[in-house]
């Protein structure tokens, strides 16, 4: 986990912060307690852990609150941030507090957000789509807009957030049928579907797409580490396993008509059975999908 935390220092972290420091709603995917346990244990360390949040904010994988940037005279963090972590990690305190300590490490300036530009809208962003639902799901999003209480105006954009989300990808997505579950995707360039070679050499490949369960029964997509992953990418001689993902405990539970967007990055080996993605122009490249209901190779533009 430290190879990957250090290695992914070197790409640019993207931010628009706001003038203070807000103690409201932010999403942070679950799978990254397990950092925050591995820091507050030791395992890492603190340069590691903060270059792995900033990289997480910057893909968009992680959401914080509007917070003013600071300049700090010391990197050192405060000891009372590594136990909220560790607390996070087992459950003991909520999302907020540990969002709240993060915003403590951007206020003080030990955690570097570059003010550049803008982040770009994702796939799940409001849509300028001249589609008749689209607009109808806007209008609809738009008296969200005029609830005071924060949670209360979130709990009324998730739902319909998810609408134009499922359909912005049902609609212009590439679509794949596999058993019971439709991989919809955008392909290599999209937003969250990205492939660079850092400064440093290590090429990084990030694969976004909806998966809809279509079929009457609950079913499940399943990736548990590294080593027990029914996705990755094949090369045509070797297969190269993910270095992050956002698969709660290990898989996705869906519902008959659900859908989910995950995210799965192939980069430096964080161990547990993983690999070190390298690129080579003269191959070509598969994302391999590998589940007991069905298998399917989609191929990957990496040029």
């Amino acid at each position: 986990m430290k190879t990957l935390l250090t290695a992914i220092s070197t790409i640019a972290v993207l931010l628009l912060v706001g003038s203070s420091v807000s103690s409201v709603y932010a999403e942070v995917p679950s799978w990254v307690k397990n950092n925050a346990g591995w820091w507050a244990e030791g395992t890492i360390d603190d340069d590691s852990f903060v270059q792995g949040i900033q990289f997480l904010i910057k893909e968009g994988i992680m959401e914080i609150p509007a917070t003013t940037q600071g300049v700090s005279s010391s990197n050192e963090i405060p000891s009372w941030i590594k136990n909220n972590a560790g607390w996070w990690a087992e459950g003991t305190i909520d999302d907020d507090s540990f969002v709240q300590g993060i915003q403590f490490l951007i206020k003080e300036g030990i955690m570097s957000i570059t003010q550049a530009q803008e982040s770009k809208q994702s796939v799940s962003s409001v849509s300028t789509s001249d589609d008749s639902v689209i607009a109808s799901l806007e209008a609809e999003l738009e008296k969200c807009s005029e609830i005071v209480k924060a949670y209360k105006r979130l709990d009324c954009e998730k739902p319909i957030k998810q609408e134009i989300l499922v359909h912005t990808y049902k609609t212009g997505a590439e679509h794949f049928d596999l058993g019971p579950i439709t991989y919809h995707w955008f392909g290599v360039g999209s937003e969250g579907n990205g492939f660079e070679i850092t400064p440093t050499g290590q090429p990084i490949l990030s694969v976004r797409m909806l998966a809809e369960n279509t079929s009457s029964e609950i079913t499940a997509i399943n990736c548990t580490s590294p080593a027990i992953c029914n996705y990755d990418v094949w090369d045509g001689s070797k297969a190269f396993k993910y270095s992050g993902m956002d698969f709660t405990s290990g898989q996705i539970v869906m519902n008959p008509g659900d859908a989910r967007e995950f995210n799965i990055l192939f980069g430096p080996n964080i161990g547990y059975g993983g690999t070190e993605f390298k690129y080579d122009s003269s191959k070509t490249y598969e994302f391999r999908i590998n589940e007991p209901f069905g298998k399917m190779n989609i191929h990957l533009d990496l040029e």
